[in-house]
């Protein structure tokens, strides 16, 4: 049985990059560092969002840029945290004060 670090997230909660990414890595089944579609679903699907698998293909879209149906790298996350911010409201800061 896996334990796994609870990291509760409401979409209008205040989070640094860093929470986003510890926040993601919850939902990565094969902890390879990368974010695939279905683990991107999960993650979606657990903000209680309207088309979870819908909002996962859009963010694949924009994100994954070399289109190996992974988002991985500093450019791809990048897209990634500007899709969750524009899209599905979250609120991600740079960093603390």
């Amino acid at each position: 049985m896996a334990i796994m670090c609870c990291f509760q997230v409401n979409p209008n909660r205040e989070m640094t990059v860093e929470d986003f990414k510890a926040w993601l890595r919850q939902f990565e089944m094969d902890n390879d560092g990368r974010v695939s579609h279905e683990e991107l679903k999960e993650a979606i699907q657990s903000l209680r969002v309207w088309f979870p698998g819908w909002k996962a293909r859009q963010v694949m879209k924009v994100a994954d840029t070399n289109h190996n149906g992974q988002i991985e790298g500093v450019e791809e996350i990048e897209k990634l945290v500007n899709y969750a911010q524009q899209h599905l409201h979250m609120k991600i800061h740079r960093s603390r004060w």
